[in-house]
């Protein structure tokens, strides 16, 4: 078993190369693959993946997907140099990114950011995930296509005009939603088993994704 990640302080080393991610407008052609578009999250299902088997007999016929979703606000916070992510869904409480090297990344930096800089990506097994913005304000998601075999070159930055939200297919690579500014909060509904699988950047590549805010 593998030992819990500390999101709010990742400890990453200095001097870590960038990786840029393309940053691509979110329409229903660029998003093929990944989720969709949505424009009511009230309309919005959720996929949840039945559990999967261990042996040669299969899970019987309508069990193994029946612990539902959960849902509650996402919230994207910069503070100076240091994005925060915190979802009440699950009670997770992150650091999403840095507008600038880790290691001098300020709270009190007064200057709004001008790149997103990714340490981290995950993906749920167990269901999809809805992210809906509630201030509709532009905003980032980076993801890539489903594969333990991920490399951050597969990572497109995704860029959302606010007015609609976007749900994710099980098993695709996100890290939260990234406000360009200030506090942005979105509506959040995902599979309530919330199984993770993680790719640390900095860890594995030596590297952090880069994204600039514009």
């Amino acid at each position: 078993m593998s030992e819990p990640i500390d999101y709010l302080n990742p400890a990453l080393p200095s001097g870590l190369r960038r990786v840029s991610m393309p940053v691509v407008d979110a329409t229903p052609s660029t998003l093929e693959g990944f989720g969709k578009l949505v424009e009511d999250p009230r309309e919005c299902s959720i996929e949840i993946v039945q559990w999967p088997r261990v042996g040669s007999r299969p899970i019987d016929a309508d069990t193994g997907d029946q612990a539902g979703t959960t849902e509650g606000v996402f919230v994207s916070e910069w503070r100076g140099d240091i994005l925060y992510g915190r979802n009440e869904a699950v009670g997770g409480h992150y650091v999403l990114a840095y507008a600038t090297e880790p290691e001098a990344a300020r709270e009190d930096n007064p200057n709004a950011p001008e790149r997103m800089l990714l340490w981290h990506a995950n993906y749920h097994p167990d269901g999809g995930q809805l992210f809906f913005p509630l201030d509709h304000r532009p905003f980032y998601i980076p993801l890539a296509l489903p594969g333990d075999d991920i490399a951050p070159e597969k990572f497109v930055c995704f860029r959302f005009d606010g007015q609609q939200g976007l749900y994710i297919h099980p098993n695709i690579w996100h890290e939260g939603v990234f406000t360009l500014g200030g506090t942005q909060r979105f509506f959040d509904k995902q599979g309530a088993v919330h199984a993770r699988v993680s790719v640390e950047f900095a860890q594995e590549f030596g590297c952090l994704l880069e994204a600039p805010i514009r």
